[in-house]
Formats: structure tokens, sequence, C-alpha cells
């Protein structure tokens, strides 16, 4: 007896299809549900970018709103930070100092001026603009205070500055003075021999390659560098000399770059009296309050100028400069 064979009846394949439907179903809701996942996941990621956009214009902008809120209708004493090595391309530069004592002098309510100090020096030519300044400023408001407050240290040009003040304040402890000036470098010539290195420069002018590093230095042009260090150190004598009067007590070593304490310094006339920011504009100046016109470059100007300095600072690794250090 012959069997026949099952055939499929639409009921199965009803079965069939809808097992398939449902795998391709879930499929289809599980690839949406990983779709909204990414969208959100890129959502917070785009969030978190605009907040951190946002705090870094916040802090590009945090000097000027700095600023503004120290601005007060009380009489006040005017507080500039000169602090840390000056120089141009440093936080401590002519540029940002003078800007700052121009404004604490167009505020009606300063009653007079702070120059907190704590730098060992730096550039020449940034401290005498700013000692410029200073003497510009008490010519045009000499019932206006400026007086130096020295912390810890106030050397060679940080000197130079507050020796335009009318009077300088220190600790007992304080290091002041350092009236010189100096140029460094190295010479690598002996190393450079031991190595078997020859050294090839061409110039064009006689002196273009004058105390280069790698070669044996020339007695003529060792003498004009001195001459010209003697020139800036004789503009540093006269500035302090201008700015201290006679309250000075010359010594033979007074201007040999020598540093002295706080007390040592009151008893040379290097500096005036003892004192501190607080004990300055309450006693002297009589504006118990202080605010701080220290002017700060925005931070968006900042990576702006490291950025496009990067170059010429690598290139003046390898030069020398006057120092008051």
């Amino acid at each position: 007896m012959e069997h026949q064979k099952e055939s499929s009846t639409p009921l199965n394949d009803t079965k069939e299809l809808g097992w398939e439907r449902e795998v391709i179903e879930k499929l289809a809701f599980a690839a949406i549900s990983e779709q909204k996942k990414t969208r959100r996941w890129g959502i917070f990621f785009k969030g978190l970018m605009f907040a951190y956009l946002v705090v870094l214009l916040g802090l590009a902008v945090y000097p000027k709103i700095k600023s503004d809120l120290n601005t007060t209708d009380n009489n006040h004493t005017a507080v500039i930070d000169i602090v840390g090595v000056i120089a141009e391309d440093k936080d401590t530069n002519a540029a940002d100092i003078i800007e700052s004592l121009r404004n604490a002098v167009k505020d009606d309510h300063t009653k007079g001026i702070i120059l907190h100090s704590n730098s060992p020096g730096g550039s020449p030519v940034q401290s005498s603009y700013i000692y410029e300044e200073i003497k510009k400023i008490k010519k045009e408001h000499p019932k206006l205070p400026i007086y130096a407050v020295v912390s810890d240290i106030c050397a060679s040009g940080c000197y130079y500055i507050a020796s335009a003040s009318d009077k300088i304040f220190v600790n007992p402890s304080s290091l002041v003075g350092s009236i010189g000036v100096l140029m460094d470098g190295f010479g690598f010539v002996d190393i450079m021999q031991k190595l078997g290195v020859e050294r090839r420069l061409l110039t064009a002018g006689a002196h273009k390659a004058m105390l280069d590093p790698f070669s044996p230095p020339k007695e003529d042009e060792t003498r004009y560098m001195q001459t010209l260090l003697d020139q800036v150190h004789q503009q540093f004598i006269s500035a302090v000399k201008a700015g201290r009067g006679n309250r000075l007590k010359e010594t033979p070593d007074m201007f040999s770059g020598l540093v002295w304490t706080g007390e040592a310094g009151v008893k040379l006339g290097v500096v005036d009296a003892f004192g501190n920011d607080d004990f300055v504009a309450k006693t002297l100046i009589g504006a118990e309050q202080q605010v701080d016109f220290t002017q700060q470059d925005q931070l968006i100007d900042k990576i702006a100028s490291k950025l496009g300095a990067s170059f010429g600072q690598a290139i003046a690794s390898f030069l020398q400069t006057p120092s008051l250090r």
C-alpha cells in the first residue's frame, strides 16, 4: 500500500512566515534602538563639547570680567603686581604694566598705587619703559602717591622700576638691589674639537657672528660687548640715583650687582622702611580697600602669541641679550 507524502498546509506556511517576520521585526527594533542610543550619545558629546567651548570662552574673557568686577564706588588703593621675570613675552611686561598704571590713574576713586614687587628682574628695556611711565605719572599727578612694596625679592630690573616710586617698603628678610647688568652664554669650541666637529660659518660683515658659541671668542668683540653692558649699567645707575636722590648712602659696592636684605637696604638708603601692602594702603595712602588693577592677557591672546612666537623663540634661544638679573 502506497503512502501519500504529506504536503505543507497553509497553516504551516503561516507559522513559518510569522516566525521569520518576528525575527525581522526584532532585528529592526534592535537597529532602531541602537540608532537612538547612538543619537543620544552624539547629543551628549556635542553638549559636552559646547560646554567645554563655553568654559574656554569664559576663561578667555575672564581678565576683562575681573577688571569690571574690581571697579568700586569707594576710595581704594590700586595694586599692580610686578611678579616674575620681566620680559616682553612674559606675563610681566611693559605694555601690561603701563596699561595697568593708566587704568588705575584714570579711576577717580584711586587714592594711591602700590607696586606689589616680587621679581628677580629681566629686560632692561621693559624695565626702563615702566620706570619712565611712573615718572610721567608722578609729574602729571603729583598728589597721587606711588609706593613699591617688596615681598620676597626685588632685584635688578624690578629694583630699576621700584626706584621710580615715591618710597620702597620691604620685609627685613626681603632681598633687594642687584644694580648690575649681565650677558651670559656658553662656548662649545673645545667640545667640538674633541668630537672632531668642524665649524663652517659664512658671514657678510666682519662681526655678524659676534659671540658665536661655536667659535673662539675674539678679544675686540668681547671688549665691544663689555662697552655695551657698561652703557646699559650706567643708564641703570643714573635711573636709580634720579629716583632715590640723596636717600642713597653710596658705598663702593652699591652698584656692583650685590643684593642686600631689607634690613641692610634700609640702612643703605636703597629702600625706605618696613611695611606690607596692608600697612601702606591703610596708614600711608588712607584707603584700606585694595583693588587689583593688574592687567592680564586674555587666554585666547596668550594661545595666539604662543603659537605665533614658537618659531621666533626657537631662533632666539641661540641668541644672547643683556639682562638685568
